[in-house]
């Protein structure tokens, strides 16, 4: 086996690469069965399975900033890293199996239709030190008999040309330990994993100037941030679009890279126009990723806080003003006022929100309407509109990330139809102060409403539906009084984060206590339990997991009526028809 001593001075992207016609189309023809050609790949044998997800924030935040970059610089986590995970490979003198997922492309032409992330092959591993500290680490790597792959019908010899045509050489953190080996591996699979959760998620190729301090914070954030996505503190929705938008921050950087490095000799204007175009894509990402990590992106949305809008407060003389807003005014409409109201019409709901001083009302008649300034509410208005809710519609607006944000001391929303379509966050967020939604509907595509810790919020005679997560969703110290609400197919759209979690239709999260009043409210076709009750870890319960109650016993009725109690939960005459009604599940 050729040498890795050689290839870890090179560049990753240096190893040859299979020709055209070494490779697959895909899908490959079917090989006949196990019994009549025994040359098919077995299934792969069980790799390590992950510890990062056990672990608690605290102990996260002391593994990498602590026990790993030990208060480093930036420019030297990878060293510190390289270093840790030598340590752990030099307790292992022989050989060791392991599974190497590697990019499907480097084995098929066409892989649009590919549905696995990665082909995996076994082989035994061998591994040298390299010949400096700054090579990538790489390892030597052969086929394992038996021939193992998670494509049952990937032909030996094509594995066999490609690690050739590799040198037999492969980043090491491409492989993945399989369970049964000794100890030491067993202590190589966990440095893998900690040494690629760095790379996937903490670090930044921008961070390379921050100091010993501000980059220690900058680690402990982002630990901070991805306990939050994983443990749904961020609602899901949110969190796919932060991974989504760093998975392509990477992408265009290797594509930027690969396209300057395949220009030859002097750049054509064609080039130079499309280097550029790249980088300052790759530019507005960078800036996006940094306001949602320097601002702290937490439920709803990237920045905190997300309205920067100063208060009017009442206007000097005190007097107050009703706004009409309608696409065409005619005297009949008019006719409800008296005499002495003083009245401004607007074509625009967006205008008649700008020019509204507390104490104001906004009358807004049928019709379908549009205003980035629900975004920003700082008022103490009424909004309202004329006849049935279903009569007035307020769509958002794609563009943006918020729909409806308030931090008003005391505002009221009636008689309206709320559709949110392309924003993510919450169809309504209470930052601060006193929100009231009487008689309106809210059709979610996002999440529901979130009451953030220390705002209140009464909803009554209304109805929330569609959202991907809770109805209604509760934040520490929080208030919420719900009247005669229908509350129903919530959390219907499942991830990998909250699947577990089956949030449903009210979502309570308990440190410190919010207080929470529901009465003749109707929660079903919800996905998940009715009311959901988020205990942390360390708060002593009775029951690890998901408790959930029910009529089945005393103890059980007990232990819910005193966490009902502790919460200042009152719940009278409601109905709940989904299948498990209450449950406490810990975070």
């Amino acid at each position: 086996m050729a040498s890795c001593a050689a290839a870890a001075e090179e560049e990753e992207g240096s190893a040859a690469v299979p020709s055209r016609e070494a490779r697959l189309c895909w899908p490959p023809p079917l090989l006949p069965s196990v019994s009549e050609e025994p040359g098919e790949a077995a299934p792969l044998p069980q790799q390590y399975p992950s510890r990062l997800g056990a672990m608690t924030k605290g102990d996260m935040v002391e593994l990498y900033c602590d026990a790993l970059l030990r208060g480093c610089e930036a420019e030297n986590a990878g060293d510190a890293m390289s270093k840790y995970l030598l340590e752990k490979l030099k307790m292992k003198e022989n050989n060791w199996l392991g599974i190497w997922k590697a990019n499907p492309e480097l084995f098929f032409v066409s892989s649009e239709d590919l549905i696995i992330p990665s082909a995996g092959i076994l082989v035994e591993v061998t591994w040298k030190p390299p010949q400096s500290s700054s090579s990538q680490l790489k390892a030597s790597v052969s086929v394992a008999e038996p021939f193992s792959s998670n494509i049952a019908n990937m032909p030996r010899e094509l594995v066999d040309n490609i690690l050739e045509d590799l040198d037999h050489c492969v980043p090491l953190l491409e492989v993945y330990p399989v369970e049964g080996q000794d100890s030491a591996v067993f202590e190589i699979a966990q440095a893998l994993e900690v040494v690629r959760f760095f790379y996937d998620f903490i670090w930044r190729d921008w961070d390379a100037g921050e100091s010993c301090e501000t980059y220690s914070a900058l680690v402990e954030e982002r630990i901070n941030l991805w306990c939050d996505i994983q443990n749904g503190t961020i609602p899901a929705p949110v969190g796919h679009r932060f991974k989504k938008h760093l998975e392509k921050y990477k992408i265009l950087r290797l594509e930027l890279i690969q396209y300057q490095s395949n220009i030859e000799e002097e750049p054509t204007e064609e080039e130079v126009v499309e280097c550029w175009k790249k980088y300052y894509e790759l530019v507005m990402l960078c800036g996006l990723l940094k306001i949602w990590e320097d601002l702290r992106l937490r439920a709803h949305g990237p920045l905190t806080p997300r309205i920067l809008r100063r208060r009017k407060g009442y206007r000097d003389d005190g007097k107050t003003v009703t706004h009409t807003v309608a696409k065409t005014m005619t005297a009949e409409m008019v006719k409800g006022f008296s005499m002495d109201t003083p009245l401004q019409h607007h074509e625009n709901l967006n205008v008649a929100l700008e020019n509204c001083y507390s104490g104001d009302t906004v009358v807004v008649f049928p019709g379908e309407y549009k205003a980035v300034n629900l975004s920003m509410l700082t008022e103490d208005i009424i909004i309202k509109g004329t006849g049935k809710p279903e009569e007035t519609m307020i769509v958002s607006e794609p563009t943006h990330d918020s729909f409806v944000v308030s931090k008003a001391q005391d505002i009221k929303l009636m008689h309206l139809t709320l559709v949110q379509q392309g924003t993510v966050d919450g169809i309504v967020v209470v930052e601060s102060g006193h929100l009231t939604l009487a008689n309106c509907v809210l059709r979610c595509e996002g999440t529901g409403v979130c009451v953030l810790t220390g705002a209140s919020l009464t909803v009554t005679d209304s109805e929330i539906t569609g959202a991907q997560g809770a109805g209604v969703e509760l934040y520490p110290g929080s208030t919420a009084i719900l009247e005669g609400n229908k509350i129903h197919h919530c959390n219907n759209i499942r991830t990998s984060e909250t699947s577990h979690r089956s949030l449903g239709g009210i979502n309570i999260k308990v440190v410190p206590v919010p207080k929470l009043k529901m009465k003749n409210n109707h929660i079903f076709s919800n996905s998940g339990h009715g009311v959901t009750i988020l205990q942390p870890t360390e708060t002593p319960t009775a029951a690890e997991g998901i408790v959930e109650f029910t009529a089945s016993g005393d103890a059980e009725e007990d232990a819910l009526s005193k966490l009902i109690q502790d919460l200042c939960l009152e719940m009278n005459t409601n109905t709940l028809d989904d299948i498990k009604d209450i449950a406490v599940i810990h975070s």
